[in-house]
């Protein structure tokens, strides 16, 4: 007898069967993070943006998409954009002028990105895995600004500078025109055309011709701020104020950061990234005390979990500016997570300044040299001679009632006894040690320890910490987000409720009445 076989099933394992073959075909092959990354999205601009569009009547080829910048933000900080940068930065710009040429035809960002990356060629072989219908008209604005910028920062990290830096400047153009002259807040073309001004400005880093954008970033920051566009205006005025520093032009770049207004509103990163600017310049301008604040909420408000680098340059910066404001940082900052071997150099600069010795400052700082120059630290650590003086003179006036001058300069490593009285003179000056000195006989006569409560010193570090706590409530009370329409319903709430006070005890007992009449 020969058995029966059921439908779609073969006698042959080798050979697959029917049902097998037909759930391989239906299974839809995988996407590359760059079109997922695109994909994505248009779905938040659709569900964001498609509601506002049909309630106002806005065909979507002349629609501003008003509104979408919040979604725009919220998807550059998910990990599906992330993953579709390091898939375009890995494989080049060829892959994004392909994605272009499919999910957007007809529009100028395939021909732009060929034109720039050195492939001029026309046909292109289109991957089959990827191949899908076509992004929808009311995203396809920002999903090509959005290809455009991961074009440039491809071209960037493969190290052509020069097409880096001439395809941003013709996405910008192309991007501003599509953006218009609309002033209302919220465009969804905002947060991508700050990141082609970011992309373009480290592409002309690269070139070292960064001060020839200065105009450009000025003229574009004047029409940002016109336009209310608060991702363009915060991402400019931080590349005008980074530029500056660069060129070592600190007077002009405390002049921008006078009379330049950051905007309450912008993101937390472009947030964190002024502040350690002002902080820089503030410490360059001897404003040890405003630096040190500026600099810690920046390393506050800088996330923990990325940002290696940049929390590393804020924690540099601000372990020399507490030096230089004579206090000495606490030995855990210098072995936090990852930043050990960064601050190693600092941590023996530390270790100098709280002994007070000369010798061992300037070996620490002749040996890690170059080190300080290229973290831009090494003009601000030049200043701690002093700093190391002013302490071991301390050390000294608290172990020895009385000392010669002669035994302070071989201390404190000083050329002679004359420039030991006249650094003890200037310290007493400034208050740095209670001692007076006897030139007669060539000694410094340190005072009796007054008590410390006696000063206003704790009543001066009572108010520093209550103006710390109460600039900490304030910013929690700006960062808070209510829902809309929140105040009209309390107000309307409080009308009702004074309506319902206001009413007399006669209308009171005849609603009483009335209601006592409709209960029999």
């Amino acid at each position: 007898m020969t058995a029966e076989l059921k439908p779609g099933v073969t006698s042959d394992p080798t050979i697959p069967t029917t049902t097998e073959a037909k759930s391989e075909m239906s299974t839809p092959p995988p996407l590359l993070p760059l079109d997922v990354g695109v994909r994505r999205l248009e779905r938040l601009l659709l569900r964001d943006c498609a509601p506002t569009l049909s309630v106002n009547g806005d065909s979507p080829a002349d629609s501003p998409h008003g509104g979408g910048a919040r979604a725009v933000r919220r998807f550059l900080s998910h990990p599906a954009a992330a993953a579709a940068r390091a898939h375009a930065d890995a494989i080049g710009a060829n892959v994004v002028a392909e994605c272009l040429a499919r999910l957007l035809p007809g529009r100028l960002g395939a021909g732009l990105v060929r034109e720039f990356s050195g492939d001029g060629s026309d046909d292109m072989e289109l991957d089959a895995t990827t191949s899908g219908r076509p992004i929808s008209p009311l995203a396809a604005q920002e999903a090509e600004a959005y290809l455009l910028g991961l074009a440039v920062h491809a071209l960037w990290r493969s190290g052509d500078y020069a097409a880096a830096l001439a395809l941003s400047g013709t996405a910008l153009r192309h991007v501003s025109l599509a953006l218009g002259t609309d002033v209302r807040a919220g465009h969804a073309l905002s947060p991508l055309l700050g990141r082609l001004y970011r992309y373009r400005s480290l592409a002309a880093t690269g070139l070292a011709s960064s001060e020839k954008l200065r105009s450009e970033h000025a003229v574009a920051h004047r029409m940002a701020c016109l336009r209310n566009d608060v991702d363009c205006q915060a991402t400019l005025l931080n590349l005008m104020l980074q530029d500056l520093l660069m060129h070592n032009l600190v007077e002009e770049a405390q002049k921008l950061m006078t009379n330049a207004t950051f905007p309450e509103s912008a993101s937390n990163n472009q947030l964190c990234r002024y502040l350690y600017y002002c902080g820089r310049i503030q410490s360059l301008q001897l404003e040890y005390t405003d630096a040190f604040s500026k600099l810690s909420q920046s390393l506050r408000k800088a996330p923990t979990n990325t940002g290696l680098g940049f929390r590393i340059t804020v924690q540099r910066l601000l372990v020399v500016v507490q030096l230089l404001m004579g206090e000495i940082p606490e030995r855990s900052v210098f072995f936090q997570p990852g930043m050990r071997a960064a601050l190693a150099p600092y941590l023996q600069i530390a270790h100098a300044v709280r002994v007070g010795d000369l010798h061992v400052f300037e070996e620490a700082v002749a040996s890690n040299t170059d080190g300080l120059r290229s973290d831009g630290t090494y003009t601000l650590i030049s200043r701690l001679a002093h700093s190391v003086v002013k302490a071991g003179l301390r050390r000294l006036a608290v172990s020895y009632s009385r000392i010669g001058l002669d035994d302070i300069a071989s201390r404190l490593s000083l050329d002679s006894a004359s420039s030991a009285e006249f650094v003890c003179a200037k310290a007493i000056r400034d208050g740095v040690i209670d001692a007076s000195i006897d030139h007669a006989g060539k000694f410094l006569k340190s005072h009796e320890l007054v008590d410390v409560y006696a000063t206003t010193e704790p009543q001066e570090a009572f108010h520093r910490r209550i103006t710390y706590c109460l600039n900490t409530h304030n910013e929690a009370v700006r960062a808070m987000r209510y829902p809309p329409d929140a105040a009209r319903a309390m107000l309307e709430a409080s009308r009702g409720n004074s309506a319902s006070d206001e009413k007399t005890d006669e209308e009171k007992a005849q609603e009483l009445e009335d209601e006592l009449d409709d209960d029999y």
